[in-house]
């Protein structure tokens, strides 16, 4: 080791450092060039790198030369121009730059002594994040509530659930576990199931209500009061709601106002799922959508999906810190400090399920502080504007039809089967996304409204411009024309 690589050394640091942004900053300038989605084979990498670790060192020009001919064609490109598949996943420079000094410093910071400034800046720039969507105050660290940054909306959802488990058993006793009942539209994330799962909720007490386009697919609040007042008639405890602002399939936005009615009447936490959306109410003309996030216990949103904070950044308010921590706090003596002992402090730690945490404040400080607001939000409307765009264009053309209402940068559409014939609709729709797809040109997604497969394509690259939006619809229209005409050759009527 001595002739090469150090464990640490600021100057071999500074040079390997230095081609390392060049590599990263040369695949930015080339993104397009390569297939938007992998194309390779499941297994591919095994037959290209030895099944051992090297013995000797190797030097960094042999691994930028293996990423580039092994790595980078097994990697589908979310920074690509011509990503518009599930969600956005934003990088940007600001990000980039935050995210390499979390890892310059490397701190592990779960209780405040570990590093007084990850626990303190992570307080305050979620109350400036709070502010920007002017969320209620009672969701700011001055108070009994405050912000953390989670790895993924999953966790979120997982901890407040957990806390309000533990809340409604310290009244009811711990033998009603069974009796607990979660909330939910069919259109929440498949998270709140896990979460379900990791809580022991059982499984026939986790309630998905049907919403369908005669709601614009949001739960409709007495569809939710007659389930809730079912279960209590049926000795079962209702305790924790989870509403969507902006749902994974379609950014249906739930009606919190009149959600939260219900809860509050019920006693259930209620929890406002906002990942995608939520960035986009950092805009005026966009925060109406949370109006009622008044009611609600927990709130949270992605900053890693569309507020150019790079990958893991999910961020969660509370209304009543103390309720996570009754669920999550360990003590153990190893861990005993002063600040700590005297309730001075926040330990992250007990509003978490790992001990560890990286320093991902950061990373959001210098997007908030090199953007600044008025960038943000015209990075938002942009984004919005082009979906605006290409969903006219989909409406322009009869042979496509708009399933569900754009309220966000996210367009849900179909192609429609020859002749109206709805029994070949949904096989056409997914040969259409896999021969789009496999062009390399463009990768979309897909989903399910009301029985129907419907392609979803999602506005939010970094890099995205109105070309690139363009050139996507020029390619689903002529793998259209094509599969048009195959079933027309096949005599399908």
């Amino acid at each position: 080791m001595e002739s090469g690589l150090r464990p640490m050394d600021a100057e071999q640091l500074r040079e390997n450092g230095h081609k390392m942004v060049d590599f990263i900053a040369d695949y930015y300038k080339s993104i397009e060039n390569f297939p938007v989605l992998s194309q390779v084979e499941p297994g591919y990498l095994r037959e290209l790198l030895p099944d051992s670790a090297p013995n000797q060192p190797e030097s960094l020009q042999q691994v930028f030369d293996d990423l580039q001919a092994k790595i980078l064609p097994g990697v589908t490109h979310w920074q690509s121009p011509n990503f518009f598949a599930y969600y956005p996943s934003n990088s940007s420079t600001a990000g980039f730059l935050g995210e390499m000094l979390s890892a310059g410093l490397n701190i592990v910071g779960f209780s405040w002594i570990t590093s007084p400034a990850a626990t303190e800046l992570e307080m305050i720039v979620l109350d400036w994040l709070a502010k920007m969507l002017n969320l209620p105050d009672d969701f700011l660290s001055a108070g009994n509530g405050g912000g953390v940054i989670q790895g993924t909306a999953s966790e979120a959802v997982l901890v407040v659930l957990l806390a309000a488990r533990d809340r409604v058993l310290r009244t009811v006793g711990k033998t009603a576990l069974e009796k607990l009942v979660v909330y939910g539209s069919d259109q929440t994330h498949s998270a709140l199931q896990k979460a379900c799962q990791i809580g022991g909720i059982h499984p026939e007490n986790c309630r998905l209500l049907k919403a369908d386009s005669s709601t614009g697919y949001a739960l409709s609040p007495d569809l939710l009061s007659e389930a809730v007042s079912h279960d209590i008639a049926n000795g079962l405890i209702p305790f924790f709601l989870c509403a969507n602002v902006g749902t994974t399939s379609s950014t249906a936005v739930d009606p919190l106002l009149e959600l939260g009615k219900v809860t509050k009447s019920n006693g259930i936490w209620f929890h406002v799922d906002a990942a995608y959306a939520g960035s986009a109410c950092v805009c005026p003309e966009y925060r109406h959508y949370i109006d009622g996030v008044e009611e609600a216990d927990s709130f949270n949103m992605n900053a890693h999906k569309w507020f150019l904070t790079n990958f893991d950044c999910s961020v969660l308010w509370v209304k009543d810190r103390n309720a996570l921590v009754q669920a999550l706090s360990t003590n153990p003596v190893f861990l005993k400090n002063k600040a700590s002992d005297a309730n001075m402090v926040v330990d992250y730690k007990d509003w978490q399920v790992p001990l560890g945490r990286r320093f991902r404040s950061l990373k959001l400080w210098m997007v908030l502080r090199l953007y600044g607001v008025e960038n943000l939000q015209r990075y938002i409307r942009n984004h919005i504007e082009l979906a605006k765009q290409f969903e006219e264009l989909v409406a322009q053309d009869p042979r496509f039809e708009i399933v569900a209402p754009r309220k966000f940068a996210l367009v849900c559409f179909r192609l429609l089967p020859p002749h109206r014939n709805e029994d070949f609709s949904n096989k056409l729709n997914h040969d259409l996304l896999d021969t789009v797809n496999s062009t390399g040109k463009v990768y979309i997604s897909h989903t399910a409204l009301s029985g129907k497969y419907t392609l979803r394509l999602a506005v939010g690259a970094p890099l995205t411009e109105e070309r690139h939006v363009n050139a996507a619809w020029k390619v689903i229209q002529e793998k259209a024309c094509v599969l048009l005409s195959e079933f027309g050759m096949n005599g399908v009527s």
